[in-house]
């Protein structure tokens, strides 16, 4: 992914957090030197060597099953919130541009299946159920039920070999329009207000650092 210097997001621990909290992913293969895509929720683990991986599944319905194999190399994308920024919300006008946030994720497949896949299945479900009132266990799942599903799907794991994390939040810009466009963005919708909350965050080490924005 192209990230301009300013834009790039290096703290890892940050960035790990940004992927389970945005961890409905676009999973990118090719097949037949055709790029595919299908948007999947993919958990953020460690295997048994300690090594940071991603879990998830597709349906056996879908055409992009024919692209993962063990070794194969994929892309996975974490979009986060973005808003459109007006060239009027700064002290001059510019050009218009986006602020965004987003994750690339690099790596390499190993397909799981039997057990392994029901304790993805397992773990991928507690992760989604553990903070709601009523949260379901999937041993209050039929194992008739169960037994179709993995039949149904194609499981893998995702070693992760590079990470690239985008968050493009005005920094290149003078204080005060940093200011105005935190302010335009808080009066937005939900996705705006994330953009406000995270630029907000990032505030005062862009400017206490002395440090003049790139024009």
């Amino acid at each position: 992914m192209y990230i301009p210097r300013r834009y790039e997001e290096k703290d890892l621990e940050k960035i790990q957090a940004f992927i389970r909290e945005n961890s409905f992913a676009i999973l990118i293969s090719v097949l037949e030197g055709v790029p595919v895509g299908t948007h999947i929720p993919l958990l953020q683990e460690k295997d048994d060597q300690g090594r940071d991986i991603l879990i998830g599944h597709i349906s056996r319905g879908n055409d992009q099953k024919h692209s993962l194999a063990d070794g194969v190399k994929v892309l996975a994308i974490f979009p986060g919130p973005h808003a459109y920024v007006s060239p009027r919300w700064y002290t001059q006008i510019n050009v218009p541009t986006w602020n965004y946030i987003a994750v690339h994720v690099y790596g390499t497949v190993k397909i799981i299946e039997g057990e392994a896949l029901r304790a993805a299945l397992s773990r991928l479900v507690h992760n989604y159920e553990q903070y709601l009132p009523r949260p379901v266990d999937m041993e209050e799942i039929t194992e008739k039920r169960v037994t179709a599903e993995m039949r149904g799907i194609v499981g893998f794991e995702i070693l992760i070999e590079d990470i690239q994390a985008a968050y493009k939040l005005s920094q290149n810009r003078d204080e005060q329009s940093y200011h105005q466009v935190i302010r335009q963005l808080g009066d937005g919708d939900e996705t705006s207000k994330a953009v406000a909350a995270e630029m907000q965050e990032r505030e005062r080490g862009l400017f206490s650092s002395g440090e003049a924005p790139e024009k």
